[in-house]
């Protein structure tokens, strides 16, 4: 039986709406509320959250086997206030692998413990070329250096806390969503896109009067870019665990961006050999286009589980992404490819 279609103007709507939405790790809540308000259309998934602050959907189908669960997660990288600089500017403290020359000049809402939220800018502090000259390209790109100009008259710590800026205030940077040629463009694809794999295959499914084979739990997670993402929360009836994140793309890798992705190991070890086979030879029946690969500095939610004592077969699919934690890249046949593996495994006996 073929595959349902995808809908990729929803696809790509609801992916540019999330991405557009702030969620740094700690601070992931409105995206969260966001996947939740759009789950809570498929009246099919009974929604529920973790104590922590993670989404679970569960959608209920009578069958002889185990439940199994897929997990994407919706935090991101960004930063807290660290520090607030006599001068009025922010320093910060990153969240996640976040890379200072990757931000540079990039704009950042801070989101104050009281107040609105304000513009800023991440800058090195020698940035002005009439001042500097030379040194501000020689200035290193560290904690120290980097600081965040205010869109606010400011000039002081005193000025800068009357705003209601506090120390431990999120700062969000900004995506850079753009879509062109098949493409798309932005930061935190990882792991938005594959969020949206979830979504935009819950959709398909129901749009064309499908389910499921048994019962499955959808996991989004808002604690991943730290380590613990998927720590809790997936249930323990559950077999198998299919977490659905990004393919590392670039030299000496075998994944591309119009691929998706199974990754064999990463940095905590091998996945599960036998649900790696059951993932190859689903890819294989529809005729889904993946690759096989190792990620030597990567760490999954699925792989959190297992280290918090989850007793399940865990494998690792997505889609290419390019230049990971910088300013990504993917293509619709890599995330169509993908989505379209979650449909199929939705589908297996």
């Amino acid at each position: 039986m073929p595959l349902p279609n995808i809908d990729e103007k929803y696809f790509t709507t609801f992916l540019v709406d999330l991405l557009n939405t702030p969620s740094p790790t700690g601070f992931a809540e409105p995206a969260i509320e966001f996947v939740e308000k759009e789950l809570s259309k498929y009246k099919q998934l009974q929604l529920s959250r973790t104590r922590k602050g993670a989404l679970v959907a569960r959608w209920e189908v009578k069958s002889s086997q185990p439940p199994a669960a897929l997990t994407a997660h919706a935090d991101t990288l960004g930063a807290v206030v660290k520090e607030i600089k006599p001068n009025g500017r922010l320093k910060l403290s990153r969240i996640g692998g976040i890379q200072w020359n990757t931000v540079e000049t990039e704009g950042v809402w801070i989101f104050p413990s009281k107040g609105e939220k304000i513009r800023g800018s991440v800058l090195i502090d020698t940035a002005s070329g009439h001042i500097y000259s030379a040194a501000g390209g020689e200035t290193p790109r560290n904690d120290e250096h980097m600081e965040v100009r205010l869109d606010a008259r400011t000039t002081s710590e005193k000025e800068t806390r009357a705003l209601g800026i506090n120390i431990g205030d999120c700062v969000a940077f900004d995506p850079r969503v753009e879509v062109t040629q098949g493409f798309i463009r932005s930061r935190f694809l990882d792991d938005k896109a594959c969020v949206a794999n979830l979504v935009a295959a819950i959709k398909s499914l129901t749009d064309a009067g499908q389910s499921p084979t048994r019962t499955i739990y959808f996991h989004i997670s808002n604690y991943e870019e730290v380590g613990h993402g998927a720590a809790a929360g997936i249930p323990t009836e559950v077999a198998e665990l299919i977490t659905v994140d990004m393919a590392v793309v670039g030299n000496g890798q075998e994944s591309d961006e119009f691929h998706a992705t199974l990754c064999t190991k990463d940095s905590g070890g091998p996945y599960h050999e036998g649900l790696n086979k059951k993932m190859r030879a689903i890819a294989e029946q529809h005729n889904i286009p993946y690759k096989t690969d190792v990620y030597p500095f990567y760490g999954s939610d699925g792989e959190s589980f297992w280290r918090a004592g989850g007793d399940v077969a865990l494998s690792l699919i997505g889609p290419g992404i390019d230049a990971s934690h910088n300013y990504e890249r993917a293509h619709m046949d890599g995330l169509n490819a993908t989505t379209n593996w979650v449909m199929a495994y939705l589908l297996s006996e």
